[in-house]
């Protein structure tokens, strides 16, 4: 089923319930002042990635390490790591997934290299690299209030220890699977042609100033919605044609609506209660690993949107979310469905010829999602309890 129709799906439930007295205006009001500013800035760096991606910014980048890594290829390779970094880290792993993914597996085929080592470490770095700032991943988002009050510098103090360890662990266990595909040199490629190098550039600058902004503690939606505007009247100028409507992510937008309407309406119903019986109280170390099992576990059965959506409640201290946040971002590496970002992932490799199996996929994640959520919430213990 297709993103935007189980959001209208989601959305006309909600609409059941809310006519039916089961969820309450009120409740439904308290949920939109809620989320109205984490959906713009969702639509707002979208719009952003997809502009910048479209001027070059990403094919230069990638170019530009592939240069730095003088052909060696694991160099190569952890390049190509820490640059999925950056980009999760500051643009979210949406953008890792869509953007980047064909960038570097179009890196790797034009240094005549297996392209599977490049794709997965992108999509594992998509997800296990999203624990490190609030506007990484739409779970931080929907959690930095109630872990740090919005600050980011509280979000990032509980959580970076975690973080490094998902990030660490997920670069070696892909190291061991595939040490012996990424031995050797390779030949060195063409540079990307870039058609309109004033383009490239004030892109590759409206990104560079955006970043520092989105972590200086002014609410994320305005410095993105800004740089969203300012390469939108860029295009306007160089390449009006470029500008299109599908650059708003239409169909994520209703899918994200229609979960909360949803969520809402069972909590309405104290349908979450019987969730709490899964986690154990208190933030001992083993609470903690409770907590994060049962998020990475829900997310792989179902999506780890929903998952964090239906534990919060569940995971009442900043402690306690930060441990279900690493359950819900680094966990979710096993089912195609785990997080929307592995199948827009999916989407990208399969356009890009690159034939990998999801059971291949799937055992591969068995093995790495319980070690590394493993080892985030012992960092995470380690460093509050």
């Amino acid at each position: 089923m297709k993103t935007w129709m189980l959001g209208l799906g989601l959305l006309a439930a909600g609409a059941v319930a809310l006519a039916t007295g089961v969820l309450p205006a009120s409740d439904l009001l308290a949920v939109g002042d809620r989320v109205w500013s984490i959906l713009l800035f969702v639509v707002a760096i979208t719009v952003v990635a997809e502009l910048a991606a479209t001027a070059g910014v990403f094919d230069v980048a990638a170019s530009a390490l592939a240069r730095l890594a003088r052909g060696r290829t694991l160099l190569l390779w952890l390049l190509v790591v820490a640059l999925a970094v950056g980009v999760t880290v500051f643009l979210s792993l949406d953008t890792t997934a869509v953007l980047l993914t064909p960038v570097v597996l179009a890196v790797a085929r034009a240094h005549r290299l297996d392209p599977i080592p490049f794709a997965l470490a992108t999509v594992w770095i998509a997800n296990t690299a999203s624990l490190v700032l609030p506007i990484s991943n739409l779970t931080n988002l929907l959690a930095v209030d109630r872990i740090s009050g919005g600050d980011v510098a509280g979000f990032v103090a509980l959580l970076w220890p975690a973080a490094v360890v998902s990030v660490v662990l997920s670069v070696l266990l892909l190291f061991v699977v595939f040490r012996r595909r990424l031995r050797g040199r390779h030949d060195s490629s063409a540079p990307p042609v870039v058609s309109d190098r004033v383009q490239l550039r004030v892109s590759a600058t409206i990104v560079i100033v955006l970043l520092p902004f989105l972590v200086s503690g002014v609410p994320p939606w305005i410095p993105a919605s800004l740089a969203a505007l300012a390469l939108t009247a860029l295009f306007a100028w160089r390449s009006p044609r470029r500008l299109r409507l599908s650059l708003v992510p239409w169909s994520l937008l209703v899918f994200i609506c229609g979960l909360f309407v949803a969520v809402a309406a069972l909590e309405a119903l104290g349908a979450l209660e019987p969730l709490k019986a899964l986690i154990g109280p208190g933030d001992s170390a083993a609470s903690l690993a409770s907590i994060a099992g049962v998020g990475a576990a829900a997310a792989n059965i179902a999506n780890n949107l929903p998952a964090y959506l239906l534990l919060e409640s569940a995971a009442d201290d900043p402690v306690r979310l930060a441990a279900l946040l690493i359950g819900v971002n680094a966990g979710p590496l096993v089912t195609p469905w785990a997080s929307l970002a592995t199948l827009l992932w999916h989407s990208r490799v399969v356009a890009a010829g690159v034939t990998l199996s999801w059971a291949r996929y799937a055992i591969l994640g068995l093995v790495g999602a319980p070690l590394i959520v493993a080892g985030a919430v012992l960092a995470l213990a380690a460093t509050t309890v």
